[in-house]
């Protein structure tokens, strides 16, 4: 069997068990007809293929200056703490998705206690998965070990991407977190980053973004 047989015939099988494992069980399933090979590959090659939603994501290809609020003082009449930085939004993966890299500065404890400006990196990953019909995004940087996932919707009317996840910062502590970025215009959007405490939804960080290029 020559290799793109093997793919086809893996492709295949695990697309059967996609489809029909969920039917397994079920009566009324008995006489419902599993897809052949051929479809299940049609089908297969549709999912793969980019779409209006990845070219929702493309509009931020370029790059980028930003500047950060976060509130992470306890006490609500507290300052935002603010901060600066660069962006840059590509293309990957024959625009299925899009990439980008965050450096700026980042005010944190330094070792006597004072706040201090950190040099700061993060990446992140935008995507729309065709299966699941959601756009889905992770987030790494140099200030942890974890990787961010989330998932969530596109809102036309108010141009309005909102994306849902859980992070963990400490061992067994997990907070429900929301993401709103909403597109300004093609040069601006704006991302709110919101934390679930007690089952308020509280706002803990606002990046505003402005195009360079």
């Amino acid at each position: 069997m020559n290799s793109k047989k093997c793919a086809r015939s893996v492709i295949a099988a695990l697309l059967c068990g996609a489809v029909c494992l969920p039917a397994l069980g079920q009566d009324k399933a008995k006489d419902a007809k599993a897809p052949n090979e051929n479809d299940m590959m049609a089908m297969m090659m549709e999912l793969m293929k980019p779409g209006e939603n990845h070219k929702l994501l493309a509009q931020w290809v370029g790059s980028w200056t930003y500047s950060v609020k976060s509130w992470m003082n306890p006490d609500p009449n507290a300052p935002p703490m603010e901060s600066t930085g660069s962006a840059v939004f590509r293309e990957a993966m024959g625009g299925r998705f899009v990439i980008n890299d965050h450096t700026g500065k980042m005010q944190m404890p330094g070792p006597d206690g004072k706040m201090t400006d950190m040099d700061f990196k993060g990446m992140g990953i935008d995507g729309y998965d065709n299966a699941r019909k959601k756009f889905v995004f992770s987030w790494i940087d140099n200030m942890g070990t974890g990787i961010m996932k989330m998932e969530g919707d596109y809102d036309p009317s108010t141009k309005t991407f909102t994306y849902r996840g859980e992070e963990e910062m400490m061992p067994g502590i997990k907070t429900k977190v929301r993401v709103a970025v909403k597109i300004t215009d093609k040069d601006h959007h704006t991302m709110e980053f919101y934390e679930d405490r007690g089952g308020t939804d509280f706002k803990v960080m606002q990046i505003n973004y402005t195009r360079k290029s």
